[in-house]
């Protein structure tokens, strides 16, 4: 044997150290499980996994009876003042008229004060005050839209006190003749009318976007970017496009037109920056240069786009510009930054002051500015522009002196100022939007009558099963309610989709409980990426005019909350598709089961009815469908849905196949139409088409949610006859989805949902019984492992007489005692050396390919290369002593941790290791503390085999230290230089871990809040531990130097 030269001799004061070990070793491990038990603790905390029970916003949608449509009024002309207001809304009630087959003209009048209309002639006139017939009280309302419409004999007499409120009633009128209403019902005629809610704000629609089905299916189907008046704008001079720009003015005509008609009173409209010289910024040329080209770009698009925009206010649309905060160029971000201001400093809001009074100042069209603060980021930029917005005000202080400074200009204007409390987890205002507290804390005492405050009407994002929103209970502000005509996570407009009920269920709660409610904003395009979802255009392309329903349910019941959210849809459907009751009765059913399909097709409902938190996030009720078209098939979501479905697992599978039937009979309700009684033989088709699209999403929907569900039974009971109808479950789910991705798949009105995530899911879940075996046999086979390194183990070897007995003895008393390994070291052959490392090489090895159901290399290169380095610099640090000792105790306690980790895939396989995890918070806790302690213990095995060898206390210390910090080094170097979001990504995708969907969107770390710099922090946590090794290392030496001369 080679003899071996210890830094200090071993001595009987060594033997007497190694027979006191063991209590060492005890308080070792006492020590070690409390560290496993507090990192257990920190991560339950970390996970944050939580369910609270809630009652979803109410809703009871129920369809209107069979009713005739009554005849359009005879109005043979319409009289009216020279208002262009006026003119306008006169001229849709005679398109309308046209349409019910009665011809009618206009004639600018100005009557007397005691004027009465001929026969077949509505008289509009404009006096003040106008009374209630009825009760002869005059009209205190003081809305401008008040109006009075009187039968006088064979004709109509509309009253107003206003201009806008003579259209008012033009419009209401219009709208009933349109939709077959009694035009002037007896509650109506002769009493003053006002809108219970004023403020009724529009968003743009697809104007200015235009659609292209070639380019579809390329560029990022996650941007927020719809690319509106996109081509209008230029990068260089003239920097507008006037002729682009005109065809977008006459779509937008158009579009506020059909709006007016509604009842909508103002739209929102994106800018705000692009408009910005900033010339009232100190000298005029602070932020922008005299030649900049900003200063150019912002005059050219007052001129023009505020042409259009003072168009719109005069057909009486009231004009809004919505813009994120912060938005930037880069000359003021530069301005700022060399000011050394932050977004909590009055001055910084200054600027921004400035350019709002800027903006009031030279488009005098504009009301109102909206500002968002809760998102931002490169999916909402628009590529080529060098304007850009930030998440920055995200404290109290910041978003006190950004309304107070923006209010305090828009008052000198007799302006709005509408605040977006939307917020997603961002800083200390990130749970505002649902939070009372939180919203008191940063809205309480902003008392301006410029300032409105917006809020969905949801306590979320526009999913089902959610509350009604408690912050819009409270505050002194003037609020207005948001409502999504297009439910993005709902199909994005493409399935039936009736959500008057809502709206009106949650409008009457709201004016119950404040008076300071006042308004509504529609979004009839707006939320969420453009091409995640059907390229369905409002106005444009595909069947928009289903969602067109949501959309005039919102200006219906902010005029009128209770009205009966039937009607609606009747009114709808008769201006829409048809004029025949039957058919109108039939819509209407269908819709009304819209609800019941929707919330039981795209939602689990013993999981919906629970609000959820995870890892300080809130995820929405609809995990499962990753936003806004991606199936999950990761570990986080199926397993936490899994887990909380629970008991009620037979009602969450019927609930989906209870969608498809619903679905089917809706198809079929519309579908027993007679089709000459459609206006439009292509519309039947087009609602036929959509109602096909729903019952085949369904059907694979309903077949995914048996897969993950009965596979997440299987991990929590490893029940044989869970397993048989996963696999059942999986089967009908690959046919039906071949089914929906050859049907959909190329259909850009109709598209298919994605099914990667789901596919990798299903991939891992056909291993895990697989992998449940191996880690059985493997686990069993280092059992056996360690158990022939026992005394009574060996004694069978003897008898045996294979070779190798040493070997395995050494792993076992490294596991157990590794400071006694070195004693074996005389007696070990070469079978015995080979053993020491190959066992636990093949544990590693084996076990993680098992672990990550050999598909990620991404973790065998992370996990493996850092047990490589770590055991290369511990074996590097013994500078030519006999390594088999170290081997043996690094190489048992390794072993030892491995059979852990077979243990816990023992059951179900990495499926349910992860089940754990995520679902189970004792396994979760017991797993983690005694994980962290096993491997901890390695470190201490090779620091005790290190000393064995007669090496120093620093000395050993240092040696693992410079072991631990290799991996760190280089591991943090790769990943940093690779990138922190790529390689989680990779990972991810070959664990699904983490919904795959937060990759393609945001990225990893922008939703979970890691910072993209953390690998190289771990990299330099590497190296000062590696300086710490150094130094301790060095200090052993010079102690064993001493020694020897002593």
């Amino acid at each position: 044997m080679t003899q071996v030269t210890y830094d200090v001799p071993v001595t009987d004061d060594a033997s007497r150290r190694t027979r006191r070990r063991p209590w060492t070793a005890a308080i070792a491990a006492v020590v070690l499980l409390a560290l496993g038990l507090a990192t257990a603790v920190q991560l339950s905390g970390f996970l944050g996994i939580e369910t609270t029970e809630v009652s979803p916003a109410p809703e009871d949608p129920q369809a209107a009876p069979v009713t005739a449509a009554v005849p359009a009024p005879a109005v043979e002309r319409v009289e009216i003042p020279d208002d262009k207001h006026v003119r306008t809304a006169a001229d849709t009630l005679l398109t309308v008229l046209g349409a019910r087959g009665v011809t009618a003209t206009t004639q600018t009048s100005t009557p007397s004060a005691d004027a009465e209309p001929d026969a077949g002639t509505l008289l509009v006139t404009i006096e003040t005050p106008i009374e209630d017939l009825a009760t002869g009280t005059p009209d205190t309302s003081g809305s401008t839209e008040a109006y009075r419409l009187t039968t006088v004999g064979d004709g109509w007499l509309l009253e107003s006190a206003d201009a806008t409120g003579a259209a008012r009633g033009i419009y209401d009128l219009a709208d009933r003749v349109r939709t077959g209403a009694d035009p002037v019902p007896a509650d109506i005629d002769g009493t003053v009318q006002t809108p219970t809610l004023d403020m009724r704000l529009v968003s743009l629609g697809a104007t200015g976007v235009v659609p292209d089905a070639e380019t579809w299916m390329e560029g990022d189907p996650y941007s927020h970017n719809a690319g509106g008046f996109s081509d209008a704008v230029l990068a260089d001079p003239p920097y507008v496009d006037t002729e682009a720009l005109a065809v977008h003015a006459d779509e937008l005509d158009t579009y506020l037109k059909r709006r007016l008609a509604q009842g909508y009173t103002g739209f929102v409209a994106g800018g705000f920056l692009e408009y910005l010289t900033f010339s009232g910024v100190e000298d005029g040329a602070a932020v922008y240069g005299p030649d900049d080209e900003h200063v150019a770009r912002a005059e050219a698009m007052q001129a023009t786009f505020g042409q259009m925009w003072q168009d719109a206010d005069e057909i009486g649309m009231d004009v809004y510009l919505a813009t994120d905060m912060l938005v930037l160029t880069t000359p003021l971000q530069e301005y700022l930054d060399e000011n050394g201001w932050d977004t909590s400093d009055p001055e910084f809001w200054d600027v921004y002051s400035a350019g709002l009074d800027e903006l009031f100042t030279s488009m005098p069209a504009i009301d109102g500015v909206m500002v968002r603060i809760g998102e931002a980021g490169s999916i909402y930029d628009q590529d080529g522009w060098d304007y850009w917005s930030e998440l920055a005000v995200t404290d109290e202080e910041s978003v006190r002196a950004m309304l107070t400074a923006f209010t305090d200009v828009a008052e000198e204007h007799g302006k709005d100022v509408i605040f977006r409390s939307w917020s997603v987890g961002v800083g200390a205002v990130g749970d505002m939007h649902t939070n009372p507290e939180s919203y008191s804390a940063v809205l309480d005492g902003l008392d301006s009558p410029a300032l409105v405050v917006s809020t969905k009407h949801v306590a979320g994002d526009f999913y089902s099963w959610l509350p009604l929103n408690p912050t819009l209970e409270i505050g002194d502000q003037r609020r207005i309610v948001e409502m999504q005509s297009r439910r993005e996570f709902e199909g994005f407009g493409a399935l039936p989709n009736d959500l008057g009920s809502a709206y009106a269920e949650a409008m009457q709660h709201y004016l119950e409980t404040n008076p300071n409610v006042e308004g509504v904003w529609a979004w009839p395009q707006s939320g969420g990426p453009t091409k995640a979802g059907p390229m369905i255009f409002d106005g444009k392309t595909g069947f928009w005019e289903l969602y067109e329903l949501n959309t005039y349910a919102s200006a219906r019941v902010a005029a009128d909350p209770t009205v009966a959210p039937g009607e609606i849809t009747a009114a709808w459907a008769y201006s829409t598709f048809s004029e025949d009751p039957q058919t109108v009765a039939a819509i209407g059913e269908a819709m009304a089961m819209s609800r019941d399909a929707i919330t039981d097709g795209l939602y689990i409902g013993p999981f919906a009815q629970y609000q959820t938190k995870a890892l300080g996030l809130e995820p929405p009720p609809m995990m499962w469908i990753f936003e806004w078209d991606i199936l999950s098939g990761d570990a986080a979501a199926l397993d936490s849905i899994s887990s909380v479905v629970g008991d009620d697992l037979d009602e969450a599978l019927a609930e989906g196949h209870q969608a498809v039937a619903t679905s089917e009979e809706m198809r079929d309700l519309v579908a027993g139409t007679d089709p000459a009684t459609w206006r439009d033989a292509e519309l039947r088709d087009e609602f036929l088409a959509a109602l096909d699209y729903q019952v085949d999403l369904f059907t694979v929907l309903a077949d995914y949610r048996d897969v993950f569900l009965q596979h997440g039974r299987w991990l929590d009971t490893a029940d044989a006859d869970a397993r048989a109808a996963w696999a059942q479950a999986r089967d009908a789910y690959e046919v039906s989805r071949a089914h929906h991705v050859e049907t959909y798949g190329e259909n850009v009105y109709l598209p298919a949902y994605t099914f990667d995530a789901a596919d990798l899911g299903v991939e891992r879940a056909e291993r895990d019984h697989a992998v449940a075996w191996v880690a059985r046999v493997l686990g069993l086979l280092l059992v056996l492992t360690l158990a022939l390194g026992t005394s009574r183990g060996q004694r069978l070897l003897a008898r045996t007489g294979l070779p190798g007995g040493v070997g395995l003895r050494a792993l076992w008393i490294g596991a157990t005692r590794p400071w006694r390994v070195h004693e074996l070291a005389v007696d070990a052959g070469r079978t015995d050396r080979v053993l020491v490392w190959a066992v636990p090489a093949a544990a590693l090895v084996l076990s993680r390919v098992a672990y990550t159901w050999a598909l990620s290399w991404v973790h065998l290169a992370l996990v493996l290369g850092a047990w490589a380095l770590f055991v290369g610099v511990l074996w590097a640090s013994l500078r030519g002593r006999d390594a088999f000792a170290l081997a043996g105790a690094v190489g048992g306690a390794a072993v030892l941790r491995t059979v852990m980790l077979m243990v816990a895939l023992v059951p179900t396989g990495p499926g349910g290791y992860w089940y754990g995890l995520w679902a189970e918070p004792v396994a979760r806790t017991v797993y983690v503390t005694v994980a962290v302690a096993a491997f901890c213990w390695v470190l201490l095995a090779a620091a005790w085999a290190m000393r064995g060898l007669g090496i120093g206390r620093a000395g050993a210390v240092g040696r693992v230290l410079l072991a631990v910090a290799a991996p760190l080094v280089v591991g943090g170097v790769a990943v940093g230089a690779v990138g922190l979001e790529t390689t989680l990504t990779a990972w991810n995708d070959q664990m699904m871990i983490l919904p795959w969907g937060l990759s393609r969107i945001l990225g990893l770390t922008v939703h979970l809040g890691i910072p993209v710099g953390l690998p190289w922090t771990v990299a330099t946590l590497g190296a000062v531990l590696a300086g710490a090794g150094a130094l301790l290392w060095a200090a052993g030496v010079l102690v064993s130097r001493r020694r020897r001369r002593i």
